[in-house]
C-alpha cells in the first residue's frame, strides 16, 4: 500500500551486490510510477528512468529542455513505487561541475540507486541521432569527479556515459571510458555501439560494469539478453520501449473509435480492471481503512462504470 517500504539505502546496496555477481541485469524503462510496479511484478532486476521519456511525457524532444527539478520529481515518484533499484538518466548533469554536484544530491534524495552523466555538449540530443558533439576530456572527467565527490551514500552508483563512439570511433570511446573510470566512475555506458564486438571491446578495456542500451530504431540491432551476457555486458536498458508500446496502442485505439465508432474490438487487448486494481493494491488499502474499498472487483472491464 502507498509507497515501498524498502529504503533507498537498501536498494542501492542490493543493486551493488547484484552488479558484483557479473550477471546481466535487465532494466526496462518506466514511463510512469504504475509501469514501475508492473516491471517489478514481472520479475525484472531494476527500473530505468529515461530522460527521453520524461521529455516526451512533457511533449518535448530530448534535447536538454527538461530541468533538474522535473527529472528529480519524476525519479522520486517512480522510485518510491517499487522495491527495485532505479537508474536515472541525469543528462549532462544540468550544468557545470557545481551543478553536477547538486544534481547528484537531488537525485540521491529522490531515492534512486544510480544515475548516469554523459559527455555531450549542451544542448544535447538523443544518443542514437547523428550530429552529436561531446565535450573535451577535461570537462568530461570533471563532471564525473564532481558527481563522485558530491554523493553521500557510497553505494549510490555513478555511471559515466560517453557518446564519443559516433564521433571519433571505437578506439576513442575505449580511451574515454578508461579515463572516466580513472575519474571515479563506478560503471560505463558506451552509447551507440554498433555490434556485439564493440561491446566486447569495451568490456575488455575496463574493470567496472558496462551497460547496453537496447533502444528501438537505434544504431545497433536489438541483441538478445543471451547475446549481451555472452560478451560480458552487466546491465541492459530498454529506455523508451514501454512508452512506445503504450503510445502505439493508444494511437490504434483512437483510430478504432474513428473507424468503428466504439472500442469493442480493442477490449480483448486492454488491461482489465481487475488487473489494474491488483497492481494498485486496492485490497491493501481496505486492510488499512475498510471505508475505502467496499466493493467487488469485476472480472471484466465492461462490468460496471468507472
Amino acid at each position: 500500500m502507498l509507497y515501498t517500504t524498502t529504503t533507498p539505502a537498501a536498494k542501492r546496496a542490493a543493486f551493488r551486490a547484484e552488479l558484483a555477481t557479473g550477471a546481466l541485469l535487465r532494466l526496462p524503462g518506466a514511463f510512469n510510477p504504475l509501469s514501475a510496479r508492473l516491471i517489478q511484478d514481472k520479475g525484472f532486476d531494476g527500473v530505468y528512468i529515461s530522460g527521453a521519456v520524461i521529455a516526451a511525457d512533457l511533449g518535448l524532444p530530448d534535447i536538454g529542455l527538461t530541468t533538474l527539478t522535473e527529472v528529480a520529481q519524476r525519479a522520486k515518484q517512480i522510485s518510491r513505487m517499487t522495491d527495485l533499484p532505479t537508474l536515472v538518466d541525469a543528462d549532462t548533469g544540468f550544468g557545470e561541475p557545481m551543478n553536477v554536484a547538486r544534481t547528484v544530491q537531488e537525485l540521491e534524495d529522490a531515492g534512486v540507486a544510480g544515475l548516469h552523466i554523459e559527455d555531450q555538449v549542451n544542448p544535447k540530443r538523443c544518443g542514437h541521432l547523428d550530429g552529436k558533439a561531446v565535450v573535451g576530456l577535461e570537462t568530461a572527467t570533471k563532471r564525473i569527479r564532481a558527481a563522485v565527490d558530491a554523493r553521500r551514500d557510497p553505494n549510490l552508483l555513478i555511471m559515466a556515459r560517453t557518446d564519443i563512439r559516433a564521433i571519433d570511433g571505437l578506439a576513442a570511446a575505449i580511451d574515454r571510458a578508461k579515463a572516466l573510470v580513472d575519474a571515479g566512475a563506478d560503471a560505463i555506458f558506451p552509447e551507440a555501439m554498433v555490434d556485439l564486438a564493440e561491446f566486447e571491446a569495451v568490456r575488455a578495456a575496463v574493470e567496472v560494469p558496462i551497460l547496453a542500451n537496447m533502444t528501438e530504431f537505434g544504431k545497433s540491432r536489438l541483441f538478445t539478453t543471451a547475446e549481451l551476457e555472452g560478451v560480458g555486458v552487466n546491465v541492459v536498458i530498454y529506455p523508451v520501449s514501454l512508452l512506445r508500446i503504450a503510445m502505439g496502442a493508444a494511437e490504434r485505439g483512437l483510430e478504432t473509435i474513428t473507424r468503428e465508432g466504439s472500442l469493442t474490438s480493442e477490449v480483448a487487448g486492454m488491461q482489465t480492471r481487475a488487473r489494474l486494481y491488483e497492481l494498485l493494491d486496492y485490497e491493501g488499502y481496505t486492510a488499512f481503512d475498510t471505508s475505502v474499498f467496499t466493493f467487488p472487483i469485476p472480472a471484466h472491464p465492461s462490468e460496471g462504470a468507472e
